[in-house]
């Protein structure tokens, strides 16, 4: 299965072309906001339609999705997805995690053939919310039709998926953790409030850097556009995109030039390659 590029050429593992494909870019309500009349929310600019926040990263053959929200169907369907190697949790929010019953296609899309279990990778957390949440998947005499979802749980160190390393970020959202990902050189971190000297550590040498900024002003739960800017200064990556924004961040086309170098606000649809 080619996932992109059909000509690229297999490199060594340090030197593996990435692409990433920002699927979603807003908050939690999304943007436009239901029943707001504000300019971002009337843009006719795409970029100032943000659905909620979810990335694919594609690397070695492999496709891994980041956060599976409510919008996740409508994201398989317009980057034409119709199979992954699994899904990686951010957290337990409904807007991280409240799609995940589409994966019914993807588990059913080469029937009778083929039944394909959809991978979850996730804290302890976030998966018993997960099994809360879906519980009808995982009784112990489900009805025809449900998702198949395969749970595995990770501490804060590496892992691997298909032979594909994944280094955990651990960071504060509110009043719990939250868990972002590192991909040889391109790191992702969403809805991060905190996150410490030793997590942060973990990010050094990344020359792409992806992190939540909700609005200029400050939030109690969120990066500010200021706080995800100092954690930047701290990383030093080549290039740096903010994502997880709300309708407070004003227009793309404005807010974008308030950014220093090498710093700007992602959008949907938006695919870097490095």
């Amino acid at each position: 299965m080619v996932l992109f590029n059909p000509n690229w050429v297999e490199m060594e593992p340090t030197a593996t072309p990435i692409r990433l494909t920002f699927l979603g870019t807003g908050t939690s309500q999304g943007v436009p906001v239901i029943g707001c009349n504000c300019e971002v929310c009337r843009s006719t600019d795409k970029r100032d339609r943000r659905l909620r926040t979810s990335a694919m990263i594609e690397l070695r053959n492999r496709r891994f999705i980041i956060d599976a929200g409510p919008d996740f169907r409508e994201q398989m369907l317009r980057e034409d997805v119709s199979h992954i190697t699994a899904i990686l949790l951010t957290h337990k929010h409904k807007d991280h995690i409240g799609g995940l019953d589409d994966v019914r296609a993807l588990n059913f899309v080469d029937y009778p053939k083929a039944v394909h279990t959809v991978h979850i990778y996730a804290s302890a957390e976030t998966c018993n919310c997960v099994r809360k949440d879906y519980d009808y998947a995982f009784a112990k005499n489900p009805y025809r039709g449900v998702p198949q979802m395969l749970l595995h749980e990770f501490e804060n160190a590496p892992f691997e998926v298909d032979g594909v390393e994944i280094i955990p970020i651990r960071g504060e959202h509110s009043r719990f953790e939250i868990t972002g990902f590192r991909f040889g050189n391109l790191a992702y971190l969403t809805d991060f409030k905190r996150i410490s000297d030793e997590e942060c550590a973990k990010l050094q040498g990344v020359k792409v850097l992806v992190i939540n900024a909700l609005r200029f002003e400050p939030h109690d739960s969120h990066f500010s556009v200021a706080e995800a800017l100092e954690v930047v200064a701290k990383v030093k990556p080549e290039r740096t995109y903010l994502t997880h924004m709300s309708h407070d961040i004003g227009l793309h086309s404005q807010a974008n030039q308030q950014l220093p170098a090498g710093v700007e606000f992602a959008y949907d649809g938006l695919t870097i390659e490095l």
